[in-house]
């Protein structure tokens, strides 16, 4: 007598309301709230199931997927629009893990050649990146060295050249970003200057969550303005 085998029928997908899913981010991202869970799908970010009734579900993907981007969020301080591209993109897991450990991570250098090399620019477009304080290089042994972070400037400024927008027009974004930064680090400072390591790591801990907080505001403020701008 032959035996057959029998596969067990797959268990189906167990999905969360928005409800649950906030309450279950909410241990790890205090912040998280029902409305800014709604706002990420309203930026595409998000794409939930919808009962015929249109109340959001979501599968453990879409959980998994949400966290990524509160992380992103929060320790990389990306806006939306980075964000996005971040998980379009295979080739940015690398930067991902380079970015993970935040604030305190210390940056791999290139020279000045490489950097240009890489975004694309000339060397007097470097030149005035580096006037108008976009780039920041340090010097070792009269070899200008530059951080991770800076390529990745220089690229973005390379970009917007193309549209007619050079340096000396960017000067307003770093005005803006000194300012900010400035704001963060008069909260912050006491406990940064900390003797005490426990101290010194809440503190930083903090000014990671302002950091993404603050970006998170910079983002609304400024796709509001937009959005204000194109004609209806």
């Amino acid at each position: 007598m032959s035996s057959t085998t029998r596969q067990k029928p797959s268990q189906p997908q167990r999905l969360l309301t928005i409800g649950t899913v906030c309450r279950r981010l909410t241990p790890d991202f205090p912040e998280i709230s029902i409305s800014k869970i709604r706002y990420l799908e309203d930026q595409g970010l998000l794409t939930p199931r919808r009962t015929q009734g249109g109340y959001r579900l979501f599968g453990e993907e879409d959980v998994e997927r949400l966290r990524t981007i509160l992380r992103l969020q929060r320790d990389e301080f990306l806006p939306l629009r980075v964000i996005r591209q971040e998980l379009a993109s295979p080739s940015s897991k690398e930067r991902r893990s380079r970015r993970a450990e935040g604030l305190s991570a210390a940056e791999e250098e290139v020279d000045a050649g490489t950097l240009r090399e890489r975004a694309g620019i000339t060397a007097e477009q470097a030149r005035e990146l580096e006037d108008f304080g976009l780039l920041t290089p340090r010097s070792e042994g009269g070899t200008k060295l530059h951080g991770e972070t800076d390529v990745e400037i220089a690229l973005a400024c390379g970009k917007l050249a193309r549209f007619g927008i050079g340096p000396r027009h960017l000067r307003a974004f770093r005005s803006a970003v000194d300012r900010e930064v400035g704001l963060l680090e008069t909260v912050v400072a006491p406990g940064l200057r900390s003797r005490n390591p426990e101290r010194r790591g809440a503190a930083l801990e903090d000014l990671q969550t302002l950091a993404g907080l603050a970006q998170e505001l910079s983002q609304l403020l400024f796709s509001r303005e937009l959005r204000k701008r194109v004609p209806s």
